[in-house]
């Protein structure tokens, strides 16, 4: 069972996986994964027949995505991969189903920086579609923190990070016009780190 799991699946993080279980993204047809690593979010839907889509600041991370597109959906063209980063991404508006965010957003190196990421993400994802967004997180560790200045602190597991709040990502869903279509989550580790699942849904028109 196991293997069968990996097969379909992949190392996919466990809250998107609860999200294909729940069937959310059952009318999903094109994805961008921002930040897509080697593709470990992507098994699922490269075997599924979605149009996948990935951006990597790291051009091994990307080579590593196209030669795992082509192995389980030759047909989904490796121009769909390309080094990019989430504040430049290089698509035309309102472009994606679904648009992925998985542990990059608390690599922002300011507020200004987390903004713009997140308002490139946005853009590029189409009236109805979702963003599926995980980062790191102050809630349940607010006391065993230290600000490093711009938004970033130092963790108690030794990393720097930037860190979001409830309130901070409610005022942005509440300033996107977007509706929660999961509630928002936390997963504390420890009291090492905490990692938080935010998943927006953008307005029709």
């Amino acid at each position: 069972m196991k293997n069968i799991l990996q097969q379909q699946f992949g190392n996919i993080d466990i809250y998107l996986f609860d999200q294909l279980l729940k069937g959310t993204y059952a009318d999903v047809k094109t994805v961008l994964d921002a930040g897509c690593g080697g593709g470990r979010n992507l098994v699922y839907f490269l075997q599924n027949g979605y149009q996948v889509y990935g951006i990597d600041p790291n051009q091994e991370a990307v080579e590593a995505v196209k030669e795992l597109s082509q192995m389980l959906a030759p047909a989904n063209p490796a121009s769909n991969f390309m080094v990019a980063t989430s504040e430049n991404l290089p698509f035309e508006d309102n472009y994606f189903d679904l648009v992925i965010s998985s542990a990059v957003l608390h690599f922002a190196q300011s507020q200004t920086h987390f903004d713009a990421m997140l308002q490139s993400l946005w853009r590029v994802l189409k009236p109805g579609g979702y963003l599926f967004a995980r980062l790191a997180s102050d809630i349940g560790i607010e006391t065993l923190i230290k600000s490093l200045g711009n938004g970033r602190y130092l963790l108690p597991d030794g990393s720097e990070r930037f860190l979001v709040n409830q309130e901070m990502l409610l005022n942005y869903t509440k300033m996107l016009n977007a509706r929660l279509y999961e509630p928002i989550k936390t997963t504390n580790v420890q009291n090492m780190r905490c990692m938080t699942t935010w998943c927006m849904q953008k307005p029709d028109l």
